[in-house]
């Protein structure tokens, strides 16, 4: 298993310092070892360090409205994860599940402090880490919150909704009319004129009085199934809006969220680099001052 000072430079983040400064730090570092199906932190738990993974496998989830278990990303050996609480000290926004036995270096704030004195320009790459991660969640998101309605109600349907709907669909085409218009020729042929004398014709004589009672029974029918078919498409429609309804809500939550999210993120960067630079600037940094002949203004100097 590799060594700390190893670790710390497969990892994006670390990999700009040298050996040196990765070794300093990772006397800093502590060790945690934690059973498989433990959970390292719930959801709401207050957290200020990040963990990176020496080996195992922890599950990062939550749970959106609707219940259903979001699996954000499943942190493996020299992955990081919980650097969101690390930043701003606010509370892990994710449950973490331990899969498999895990070790794992804690980075806390003091460590964190000490790695941005060494590397200052490092905060832009924790910047670009954290902005990837959430456009990975807010992709997530997305996804759970399309159904398919057609997928909702197929499986639902029963034998006979199935054949209503094939009924509702064949009733309103037009095979389905040019079919009644032959059957209607044939029947009024055969109960009119000559052919209503033959041993074929004659059993519906003028007005046609079968053919009303058949036609009015087919109406009847008809009827009940297309209204059970239409009963179907409402309800097909009530999830079609139920289901808008929630991508439109989880759209305009998560834009709100990754808004205060990077406004966060951005304040607690620019602070810490504003307290890096008046370091850099006291005078027992080594630096003096000298004088510009052209403009008359005193400069820094090495």
């Amino acid at each position: 298993m590799p060594t700390p000072a190893e670790l710390l430079a497969d990892i994006p983040f670390f990999a700009l310092l040298d050996d040196s400064e990765r070794a300093v730090l990772a006397e800093r570092l502590d060790t945690v070892k934690v059973e498989a199906g433990k959970t390292l932190f719930a959801i709401g738990d207050p957290g200020d360090s990040l963990y990176v993974v020496r080996g195992g496998k922890v599950e990062l989830f939550f749970k959106n409205d609707t219940g259903d278990r979001i699996l954000l990303e499943t942190a493996c050996a020299g992955d990081f994860f919980g650097e969101l609480s690390l930043l701003d000290g606010g509370a892990r926004t994710t449950s973490a599940l331990v899969v498999e036995e895990l070790e794992a270096l804690v980075v806390d704030r003091g460590d964190l402090d000490e790695f941005l004195r060494l590397r200052p320009a490092a905060a832009l790459d924790f910047l670009t880490a954290i902005a990837r991660r959430l456009r990975q969640t807010s992709a997530l998101l997305r996804h759970t919150a399309s159904r398919n309605v057609n997928e909702e109600q197929e499986d639902k349907r029963t034998r006979v909704m199935k054949v209503a709907d094939w009924i509702s669909d064949f009733s309103g085409s037009l095979p389905f009319l040019f079919i009644h218009i032959v059957i209607f020729f044939v029947w009024i042929i055969l109960n009119s004129g000559p052919l209503s004398h033959t041993e074929i014709g004659g059993f519906d004589p003028f007005p046609y009085g079968l053919l009303t009672m058949v036609v009015s029974l087919e109406a009847i029918i008809l009827s009940v199934f297309v209204l059970l078919s239409q009963n179907r498409q409402v309800a097909r429609e009530r999830v079609r809006n139920d289901i808008e309804y929630e991508v439109n809500l989880k759209a305009e939550l998560e834009v709100a969220e990754l808004h205060q999210k990077v406004d966060v993120l951005r304040e607690d960067l620019l602070a810490r680099l504003e307290t890096l630079q008046r370091a850099g600037r006291s005078p027992g940094n080594g630096h003096g001052h000298g004088h510009d002949p052209e403009h008359g203004e005193s400069v820094p100097v090495s």
